[in-house]
């Protein structure tokens, strides 16, 4: 998949804004592609050959660009660390953590002028990145810590599904990945349409069906 269709996403996302003002000096889309030939240009290959890729990013701007990208600052740096995650992805490439955009004021720099870094984080579990996209579309990041999901209040992720049970199952890292563990469930839980038997490791985009809810895995 090459960067051309990643730009379309971008420049939707900002159309509306730019509507109802003028242009800045620096257009989002510019930063994408630069995200993206970082991604490229910086990865390597790890012992299980796996090709992994710069994580975290920050984009340097002028105080002018800093200011025109005010109104949607936060959608902007999820799109762009959406845009990376789904890039990574049609690559095959791999995260060591959860990926972050951070755009911050340089005062050297010209309007229209920005300068990428990057560098490789490791998440404090050692199962690289991990999320699970909710029905709503909402991302939740897995960390080293067991993540929950049941009707019951203090689970890490309370559904008001009446098929799911107070504690239905567990996600947890496990080694360099992911699984999912049934907590005895009433309905059982479900990864691709298919009831699993105690621990599962999970895979990127499976799944998981806890009673009528469905969560998708991400590994990047």
């Amino acid at each position: 998949m090459g960067l051309q269709s990643f730009e379309s996403g971008l420049e939707r996302m900002v159309d509306g804004v730019f509507s109802r003002g003028s242009r800045p000096a620096l257009r989002p889309v510019e930063i994408g592609r630069r995200l993206l030939r970082e991604v490229d240009e910086h990865r390597s290959v790890d012992v299980k050959g796996r090709r992994i890729v710069p994580n975290q990013f920050v984009v340097a701007v002028s105080q002018r660009d800093l200011d025109s990208f005010e109104p949607y600052f936060d959608h902007l740096c999820d799109e762009l660390a959406l845009t990376v995650r789904e890039y990574a992805r049609s690559e095959g490439y791999y995260f060591m953590g959860a990926v972050a955009v951070e755009i911050r004021l340089d005062q050297s720099q010209r309007p229209g002028r920005f300068t990428v870094g990057s560098a490789i984080k490791e998440s404090s579990s050692g199962a690289g990145a991990g999320s699970l996209v909710l029905p709503s579309g909402d991302r939740l990041k897995l960390g080293r810590d067991t993540f929950t999901v049941g009707r019951q209040g203090d689970c890490t992720l309370p559904v008001t599904d009446t098929n799911a049970s107070r504690r239905h199952c567990e996600i947890r890292p496990s080694g360099t990945s992911w699984v999912v563990a049934d907590l005895g469930s009433t309905n059982g839980t479900k990864v691709n349409g298919l009831r699993i038997q105690g621990e599962h490791q999970l895979k990127d985009q499976d799944i998981i069906s806890v009673g009528n809810t469905h969560l998708r895995f991400e590994a990047s």
